[in-house]
């Protein structure tokens, strides 16, 4: 998480700050992807098989680049995501950039480090010990098909888009009060579930940003291992 004193433990996701809440997904049944307001429209499309895909999968070994996208703020940086035998780094923007942050799964821990965002002053290293690749993937199984769908991008891309969060407080279905904690579309390749385009989060794990909500778009997204580098703030005192 992040803002006053609240340290990013952002995903990967994206996505990992969802999974790391305890609580299985729960909550609304999914909607028809609408289309994020930057220009990539994920439309429904209609015919083919129906039957539902397994879910997404992040590989041991993968490398990407695209970009980092933070709309109200009206941000646009560079975003590169490598995996290296199970361990994983995004890194989006730079020391030339507003926003610059890094975030891992290393060695069976998850590291999360801002060096800039717009009013920030705290630049801890976040560690969360006993999260590894295979617990990312556990808790991506139990994200929501929401259906197939194409990316209006160059290329196009056709995609399987999945949800997954944590509403908390867990309670059956009636008229009770509900907090969506943290949310997340995926996007992945539709012949390719550990192809990862496009992931949206939104929820408290982008405390930062004004209006909860931050993108990642991957322009290209290789299956050969990347470089996943801890950052010396990370490291363990000597």
């Amino acid at each position: 998480m992040r803002g006053n004193g609240t340290r990013r433990t952002a995903a990967s996701a994206a996505l990992v700050a969802l999974l790391l809440a305890a609580a299985p997904p729960v909550g609304a049944a999914p909607r028809p992807g609408s289309a994020p307001p930057f220009g990539t429209a994920a439309a429904a499309r209609q015919g083919g098989d129906s039957s539902t895909p397994p879910p997404p999968r992040l590989p041991r070994d993968f490398r990407g680049k695209g970009k980092w996208i933070v709309r109200d703020l009206d941000i646009t940086v560079p975003f590169t995501w490598e995996g290296k035998d199970g361990d994983s780094q995004m890194t989006a923007g730079g020391p030339q950039y507003p926003i610059w942050f890094t975030n891992l799964i290393h060695d069976g821990t998850l590291y999360t480090l801002t060096y800039r965002w717009p009013g920030l002053n705290e630049h801890p290293c976040s560690r969360i010990p006993g999260f590894d690749l295979e617990a990312l993937n556990q808790g991506l199984e139990g994200s929501r098909f929401v259906g197939r769908e194409t990316l209006r991008r160059t290329p196009q891309r056709h995609v399987n888009h999945w949800r997954v969060g944590v509403v908390l407080p867990q309670l059956p279905p009636g008229n009770h009060p509900r907090v969506p904690l943290a949310l997340g579309d995926i996007y992945v390749d539709e012949d390719d579930r550990g192809t990862f385009w496009q992931v949206l989060q939104f929820g408290v794990q982008n405390l930062y940003d004004p209006e909860l909500d931050e993108w990642l778009v991957m322009d290209t997204f290789e299956h050969r291992p990347g470089t996943v580098t801890l950052p010396r703030e990370c490291a363990p005192p000597r």
